[in-house]
C-alpha cells in the first residue's frame, strides 16, 4: 500500500517494481502482448505510455481536487478521468503522426489503444484511492509507467531471442509468449518485501 507517508523514492520503488503494474497487478496487458515484438517499438509504447501516465495523474489529479470535491460531483471521476486520458492520447496521437511518421505506423492499433490502457486509468484511480500529494502524485505516475517500460522491453527482448529458439510449433506465438509472461511475473515476486514494501 502507498501513502503520503512514504518518501518519494520509496513510493518510485514500490510502483515500478514491487507493485508493477504490468507483471504484479496485470493491467495493461493488451499492449504488453501486443507491441512487444521488438525492442523498439516496444520502447517507444512506453515512452508514450509515460506522457499519458504522468500528464493523466497530474491532470487527473487537479480536476478531482480543484473541480470534483469543492462541487461534490466525485461520482463523476470516472467519466473525468477516461475524457482526460482520451484528450491527451488524441494530442499525442497528432504529434506523434506529424512529427515522426514511421513510428506511427509502428504503433498502429495500440497507440489509440492507450485511451482505453486499464493502467493509465488505474494510474488516475491509485493516486486518488492512495490520497496522494501532488508532488507524491508525479512520483507515482512516472513510477507506475517506468515498470511499465522495463516490463514491456525486458518482455520484447526475451521475445526477440526466443525467435530463434528451437520451439515445438505449436508453443510459438502467444502460447509462448504468455508462458515467458508468467516467468517474469514470477521473478518479479522476488521484490515482494524489499525495504519492507
Amino acid at each position: 500500500m502507498i501513502d503520503n507517508s512514504m518518501t518519494p523514492g520509496m513510493i518510485f520503488l514500490s510502483a515500478s517494481l514491487i507493485n508493477n503494474i504490468i507483471l504484479m497487478q496485470f493491467l495493461g496487458l493488451c499492449s504488453f502482448f501486443g507491441v512487444s515484438t521488438n525492442i523498439k517499438n516496444s520502447a517507444s509504447m512506453g515512452l508514450a505510455v509515460t506522457f499519458v501516465a504522468v500528464m493523466a495523474g497530474v491532470v487527473s489529479w487537479a480536476v478531482y481536487h480543484l473541480v470534483l470535491v469543492p462541487f461534490q460531483i466525485t461520482f463523476l471521476r470516472t467519466a473525468v478521468f477516461v475524457l482526460t486520458i482520451a484528450s491527451l492520447v488524441q494530442l499525442e496521437e497528432m504529434f506523434i503522426k506529424k512529427y515522426v511518421p514511421p513510428l506511427y505506423s509502428a504503433m498502429g492499433i495500440y497507440l489509440p489503444l492507450i485511451t482505453t490502457n486499464c493502467a493509465i486509468l488505474a494510474v488516475a484511480f491509485l493516486n486518488i484511492d492512495y490520497s496522494l500529494s501532488l508532488l507524491n502524485t508525479v512520483v507515482h505516475s512516472f513510477a507506475v509507467a517506468f515498470g511499465y517500460v522495463i516490463a514491456i522491453v525486458l518482455f520484447a527482448g526475451l521475445r526477440e531471442h526466443l525467435v530463434l529458439a528451437p520451439v515445438p510449433k505449436s508453443l510459438r506465438g502467444y502460447p509462448l509468449a504468455f508462458f515467458l509472461a508468467s516467468l517474469m511475473s514470477l521473478a518479479f515476486m522476488g521484490f515482494k518485501g524489499l525495504f519492507g514494501l
